[in-house]
């Protein structure tokens, strides 16, 4: 089932959305909170994404330039600023197409549909996982924080995937080992703490300090 998050203020609207989608079999959730959009979408994991232009705080361009630098999820906008100006702007920002209020729900429908074919007909939904306003995007390896990109090696990678996806949960150094050389045998354990210790000194630098947390002993997580 495709998940759709809806980003618009007016509720009505949104929830006309949400029922439209559910007749198409579609889930779909509406954003609650508008200055934290990215976290929402972070938490919700939508296969496309609905969105206003005039919302409070930050405006649908904001919104649709930040989910860019961590998805290529499609992006709908909806709105009544049905200029060209606006068309234009909407597209340069990232988004795949433009409904303008008012609308017909089918129509709606029918250019989500056609989105959604293109999006995943060839391809998987790249997740993407978020703590403390870091995005990891497990499609292209890349970890996202604040206006910063952080280059991570593979085994980098693979230690920040397992942890954040098992958040506030400890990982073994065992099962740390096993992810990144699939193998406990032959592999020093002081090479799974450099590994560690190179990964903390990025995110540390990046301004992510104790990210990940040691208990010792057991493993490592983050909480």
């Amino acid at each position: 089932m495709y998940r759709i998050l809806i980003v618009e203020d007016d509720r009505s609207i949104a929830e006309a959305i949400g029922e439209q989608a559910k007749m198409w079999e579609m889930d779909s959730r509406i954003v609650e909170d508008f200055r934290n959009v990215l976290e929402e979408f972070a938490e919700y994991q939508p296969h496309a994404v609905i969105l206003d232009i005039g919302l409070p705080f930050f405006n649908g361009y904001h919104w649709c330039a930040e989910i860019r630098r961590i998805s290529k999820v499609p992006i709908l906008f909806l709105s009544s600023a049905s200029d060209n100006m606006n068309i234009v702007m909407a597209m340069n920002m990232g988004a795949d197409d433009f409904v303008a209020k008012p609308f017909d729900g089918n129509v709606l429908i029918a250019k989500l549909q056609a989105l959604l074919r293109r999006a995943y007909d060839f391809a998987v939904n790249t997740p993407v996982l978020q703590h403390r306003g870091a995005f990891l995007n497990t499609g292209n390896g890349t970890l996202v924080f604040g206006e910063e990109q952080i280059p991570l090696s593979k085994n980098e990678y693979r230690i920040l995937f397992c942890l954040m996806e098992n958040k506030g949960r400890i990982v073994s150094r065992e099962r740390l080992m096993e992810r990144l050389w699939k193998t406990q045998q032959f592999v020093d354990e002081n090479t799974l703490t450099v590994n560690i210790n190179r990964l903390r000194k990025k995110l540390d630098a990046a301004g992510l300090e104790k990210f990940i947390v040691t208990k010792v002993g057991v493993g490592y997580l983050v909480e």
